[in-house]
């Protein structure tokens, strides 16, 4: 069995898999991982290899804990990937895009795909029909465009994500949500359709914390996905194996 292991920004999600694909998945906190994850071992003893991703956080201390129990890959420059990567500056990519880039290409082989994975930032991850990772775009995610109004005004309030009820908000509550979310929608079909002009045949995975309530209103065909990160993690411990 493999364990694979995301560390982002606000919480550490965790996935299980075995031959078969995933058995069991969980988010914590960065508090209560120690306590999460020795339950987990000990629900599935059979782990016997980990991979761990990380967007900028220290992993040292997970490592540690985790290697007790089994070996651990983590992810960076010298991963082995099993796509073309056409990125300028393959020492400053993201492991978390980096496992994306897998699990797009073994989703759909000769495939475009384009994956949008809504967390703490909203990326936009390209894989092209010959196998090679071209890039995208990294922008604020849904909650940093909410904290940024009120972090960098005086009198904005600071809000949790809600669906607007109307287009034009009528009070500053209303006027926010409709601007984020509205104009966090409009972002993300506007991204798509320009990806659509260059590729007609392009499948679109959406993903992250923010996937439902965002694939709720998008109205691009795409395919809401919540663990197609960890499946990429696993792809790569996989192939790392080999």
């Amino acid at each position: 069995m493999n364990l694979a292991v995301d560390v982002g920004n606000t919480q550490i999600k965790m996935g299980v898999f075995n031959e078969a694909g995933l058995v069991f998945a969980q988010s914590v906190t960065y508090e209560a991982f120690p306590e999460a994850f020795k339950q987990l071992f000990s629900s599935h003893p059979e782990i016997d290899a980990c991979i761990v991703a990380s967007v900028g956080a220290p992993v040292d201390d997970i490592v540690s804990r985790i290697s007790v129990f089994c070996e651990v890959h983590v992810v960076g420059p010298d991963t082995r990937v099993p796509y073309r990567n056409a990125y300028a500056t393959t020492g400053t990519l993201g492991a978390d895009r980096m496992a994306l880039a897998a699990g797009a290409f073994f989703y759909r082989p000769r495939t475009n795909i384009l994956v949008i994975d809504a967390g703490s930032c909203i990326t936009y991850d390209f894989m092209n029909d010959f196998g090679e990772y071209r890039g995208g775009g990294i922008s604020p995610g849904l909650r940093m465009r909410y904290k940024a109004l009120h972090t960098f005004t005086a009198r904005l309030p600071l809000l949790e994500p809600e669906a607007p009820e109307n287009l034009i908000g009528n009070a500053t509550a209303s006027s926010i949500h409709s601007g984020v979310v509205n104009g966090l929608v409009a972002e993300i079909e506007g991204v798509i359709g320009r990806y659509n002009d260059r590729y007609p045949d392009l499948t679109v995975i959406l993903t992250g914390g923010d996937a439902q309530f965002l694939s709720e209103r998008v109205k691009s065909s795409i395919f809401a996905h919540s663990n197609f990160l960890l499946e990429g993690l696993n792809q790569l411990l996989v192939y790392n194996k080999t």
